[in-house]
């Protein structure tokens, strides 16, 4: 109602609403329905399905603890997320230039990388006295293989054409590598670095439920012992926005980084 009243008054504002007002109409209908449904008519079992007046209230009441959780899920997230990327760069980079890398790191690859990080949970626990050290080895660990997987596709599909005309005006390795290679295979370094994120974000949640003590994941299975589902969906709702925030942030840094590609390929 605000957006309504002053967008005549600011062009950018009005544009925005004209492209999210169908969006917006949708989540305001969706939230009237889960209204209906709940607190109406009572279709759903209580204290199951709370009604959204419910969730806002658990949030409300939690949000010290939320605030707590969701701050400790990002530390977690991130310090995963930077360690899994910064490995699977390397290893990338090696087994798509070296052929060497390529004939020891490509089984490697085949073996370990298809088993999900989650399964490695119980040796984890074992391996590190730590269980954030633990859970931060997990998160990069699902990072490291479609990171690495495709940053190595990538590197080795260069065309032949690029690394030519540079070995012609005098490239030497180094050049090659980092000015032609790596350039050259940033869509597919930033497929595999989406594809991380999203198997983080699965792995992160489940980490926290099986050792962490703090985190949105501890937070749900912690509300859930007590039947708390309002609290559950006030965390739901909370780590929908936190992974959506943090996916545009990286769509934001791709289109910086891919800024070339506007206009030849759509985005």
């Amino acid at each position: 109602m605000v957006a309504a009243a002053v967008h005549p008054w600011w062009s950018h504002l009005r544009r925005w609403m004209q492209h999210m007002g169908p969006i917006i109409a949708a989540a305001i209908s969706l939230l009237c329905l889960w209204e209906v449904i709940t607190s109406g008519f009572r279709l759903l079992p209580l204290p199951y399905f709370p009604s959204p007046a419910g969730v806002l209230q658990s949030l409300l009441n939690d949000r010290a603890l939320l605030f707590d959780s969701t701050w400790h899920s990002l530390i977690l997230l991130l310090s995963g997320y930077a360690l899994g990327v910064a490995v699977a760069l390397v290893t990338g980079i090696c087994i798509g230039w070296f052929a060497f890398a390529r004939y020891w790191g490509m089984p490697l690859l085949k073996v370990v990388g298809p088993i999900p990080a989650t399964a490695w949970i119980p040796l984890a626990m074992v391996i590190s006295p730590f269980a954030m050290f633990s859970a931060v080895g997990l998160i990069a660990l699902a990072v490291w293989f479609p990171v690495t997987m495709l940053t190595a596709s990538g590197i080795s599909n260069t065309r032949a054409s690029y690394l030519d005309v540079a070995r012609t005006l005098g490239a030497g390795p180094a050049y090659l590598i980092f000015r032609v290679a790596i350039p050259a295979a940033m869509p597919n370094i930033f497929i595999g670095l989406f594809m991380g994120l999203g198997a983080s974000f699965l792995t992160l949640v489940v980490a926290e439920t099986v050792g962490v003590k703090s985190g949105l994941g501890w937070y749900v299975a912690w509300a859930q012992g007590w039947a708390e589902y309002g609290k559950v969906f006030a965390a739901l709702a909370i780590m929908a926005v936190f992974f959506s925030t943090i996916m545009t942030l990286l769509f934001k840094v791709r289109d910086r980084v891919l800024v070339w590609q506007k206009g030849v390929i759509k985005w």
